[in-house]
């Protein structure tokens, strides 16, 4: 699942009473005495106290990411009481006074955050990644980053990147594109029923189970979109909704009811943020149980018992906890994020908590002196359109500073020019010897002739990533992904994952010159071993099926070599009593199956990985490039599997090609630069120029080992 990153969303009237009373926050008209639902403050406290634990990594609420669902079933159930207050006062809602006070609630505190936050990025987060969060702020101000999010979280080659300091914007974007929808269906709903009735539930009804499916079926098949889309996260705020239509019932739950459903729901959310996981496949679901469990308190405290989860939740320090929790989400998420990276230390569950707790006298300092100084200044007391332009301009004054920082990115130092890598691995007489001298004389600085430069690494992309040929992780297909010269009677498959589809540049590029016809046959983390690994907390279903519909069309090309490799992660979803031997078995499987076509088998080890993401410590460390080197044996990812692999290779009768020699030196330094090409795009996979500036060097080892085969 992914890594979230999610806080509390601006719930506005975090004290309206069972009946719509008065929201002590200001917002809605007021009037009114009603009892006040501190209990609701205190639930908000727990919620963003649980979203904090989370993020902090703190043992024990790895699953405390479902705070931002109890956020969203309180946002649409007070929200909504006020909507219904003002329809059963006026007959009517206004959408540009709902619109005013949203602005009013909300921007004032968030467009400071947007602008710390892009400050707190170009001096302290990675260089080359600005321009990506410059984005990130330019959509959190325009409540769009959970869709940019969303896409990006489909780029197989970016999932493994840290998580944007904008990132927990996503919840208020959800929360405020419901809201673009809400209050028009509602008064459309009210002006049909004529009255507060079952009817005016029914759109509502009918959204939230629309929702949900789509949350059930997008988690199953795009984990991203499921996660941060509007599309699957709209029921949540619709039990909100729902609930605060039945209000008026709910007054009149008997106190033997009222109190085991608030405790009760505690102990739902509560059982969700300590039992889930980041292996849990959420939102779909697994998220009925914090909604509901959320829905349970709310409904409860309508009809406020003796001993209910008031006792626990209305106590001072939670009512003034859930009064500061839209500031402290707004200030934890960056302070994470930013904190250490500003310190120079590596982050750790200590330093996080330490982090979070000074994100409170921030959110203290922010809702005193920004958000209820603008809220409820007397300038726009009964003046919407003085609210409406106050709002358009924070968003647009925070998007145009987001567009206008994304052209100044802040500069990465380099040294004097390196040789031409590519160039001088193509002119050499003996590519192999060649490019051990380059390595062996690597700089420790980036070149001022870096090919391609820093910035432009993560987003090149082979052809088998912009034509779709590398299969999404649920996807069983295999696409028909030929290159080179389709013509040729000299079939050579690429088969395997990620690590696999890493030298499609170098193969591209033999293909094109030897005539081989080239097909691509690769899928995001699916090991070519037989064996079943775990994906998203399950079985990793859909790679076992792509695996035995890739052999067998592997089987009907007759292809002349198969060059198979995959990355030495991945854990079997169901262990065996010897695990080397699982793994041995498994390749072994594989390799022989290729094998029947009469296919020459290649495989190519794993290659060595950096330490960290190159790129990144690149650009962190332009002029000292050497604090980014990788070291064998560190730079094996996993030692057994190598061997594992060695073992099947040598029973299956394939062939073993090393890619070690091509990215270490003789003193088993394995540097992130070599001549003027970086070697990594990340944190495992070699860069796309590096792959196609060696392809002489694997194009000289599969003479050795195929020349005749291949007309080499």
């Amino acid at each position: 699942m992914l890594t979230p990153a999610v806080g509390a969303p601006g719930t506005d009237a975090a004290g309206v009473g069972a009946s719509g009373g008065r929201a002590p926050s200001g917002d809605g008209p007021a009037g009114g005495r009603h009892a006040v639902r501190l209990d609701v403050q205190g639930l908000r406290a727990l919620a963003v106290s649980l979203v904090v634990l989370s993020h902090a990594g703190v043992k024990g609420f790895s699953g405390g990411y479902v705070g931002v669902d109890v956020f969203f079933a309180i946002s649409g159930f007070l929200i909504t009481l006020l909507l219904l207050r003002e329809l059963s006062t006026s007959g009517g809602i206004s959408i540009r006074k709902f619109y005013a006070r949203r602005a009013l609630r909300l921007l004032p505190a968030s467009t400071l955050v947007v602008l710390a936050t892009l400050v707190g990025s170009w001096l302290f987060l990675s260089k080359v990644r600005f321009e990506e969060y410059a984005g990130d702020a330019l959509s959190s101000a325009l409540y769009a980053v959970n869709i940019r999010l969303a896409v990006n979280g489909t780029d197989y080659l970016a999932e493994g990147g840290p998580p944007s300091p904008f990132q927990h914007f996503w919840s208020l974007a959800v929360e405020e594109q419901f809201y673009l929808l809400w209050p028009l269906l509602l008064l459309v709903s009210w002006r049909l029923a004529r009255r507060r009735g079952r009817l005016l539930a029914v759109p509502l009804a009918v959204l939230c189970l629309v929702s949900f499916g789509l949350s059930v079926t997008a988690t199953g098949g795009s984990a991203s979109w499921a996660y941060f889309g509007s599309h699957t996260r709209f029921w949540e705020l619709g039990v909100g909704a729902l609930l605060a239509l039945a209000a008026g019932r709910l007054d009149r739950l008997p106190a033997r009811a009222a109190a085991p459903m608030t405790w009760a729901g505690l102990a739902c959310v509560l059982l969700a943020a300590v039992r889930y996981d980041n292996d849990t496949p959420f939102p779909g679901a697994y998220a009925l149980l914090p909604v509901l469990g959320t829905a349970l308190v709310l409904a409860g405290g309508c009809s406020p018992a003796p001993y209910d989860a008031r006792w626990l939740l209305a106590r001072r320090p939670a009512v003034w906890l859930g009064g500061i929790s839209y500031s402290w989400y707004l200030w934890h998420w960056p302070l994470l994020v930013i904190g250490p990276m500003a310190l120079g230390r590596p982050g750790s569950v200590g330093l996080a908590l330490v982090f979070s707790v000074l994100g409170l006298p921030l959110a203290w300092a922010t809702l005193r002196l920004v958000e209820n100084p603008v809220r409820f200044h007397t300038v726009f007391r009964g003046r919407t359109g003085r609210a409406l332009g106050l709002g358009a301009g924070l968003s647009a004054g925070a998007a145009l500073i987001a567009l206008t920082a994304s052209l100044f990115p802040p500069a990465i130092s380099s040294g004097k020019a390196a040789p031409e890598l590519k160039q001088e691995i193509a002119t050499a007489a003996d590519p192999l010897p060649r490019l051990r001298q380059l390595l062996e004389t690597s700089g420790t600085s980036l070149p001022s002739n870096l090919t391609p430069a820093l910035t432009e690494i993560k987003s090149t992309k082979s052809a088998v990533y912009r034509d779709g040929c590398h299969v999404a992780y649920v996807g069983t297909q295999t696409p028909p992904c030929v290159y080179g010269d389709p013509a040729s009677d000299t079939v050579v498959v690429l088969f395997g994952d990620s690590h696999a589809a890493q030298w499609f540049p170098a193969l591209d590029q033999l293909a094109l010159k030897h005539h081989w016809k080239l097909v691509s046959l690769t899928k995001a983390s699916c090991k070519t071993a037989a064996v079943t690994t775990v994906y998203h907390g399950g079985p990793y279903a859909s790679c076992d099926a792509w695996r035995d519909k890739a052999i067998t069309k592997i089987n009907a090309l007759r292809p002349s070599l198969v060059i198979v490799s995959s990355s030495d992660a991945g854990t079997p979803a169901h262990p065996a009593a010897d695990p080397a031997q699982q793994w041995t078995d498994g390749f072994r499987e594989t390799f022989g199956a290729l094998g029947k076509s009469g296919a020459r088998v290649a495989v190519l080890l794993d290659t060595p990985w950096p330490k960290t993401d190159a790129v990144d410590c690149a650009a962190s460390y332009p002029l000292r490039l050497g604090r980014c080197t990788n070291h064998l044996p560190q730079a094996v990812h996993d030692p057994s599997r190598r061997k594992e692999v060695k073992d099947a290779v040598k029973s299956a009768g394939a062939s073993l090609i090393d890619p070690e020699p091509w990215l270490c030196t003789r003193a088993d330094d394995c540097p992130v630069l070599v001549a003027n090409t970086v070697v990594y795009r990340d944190d495992s996979h070699v860069s796309e120029a590096y792959a196609a500036a060696i392809a002489p060097v694997l194009g000289d080892r599969l003479a050795e080992l195929f020349g005749a085969k291949l007309n080499l």
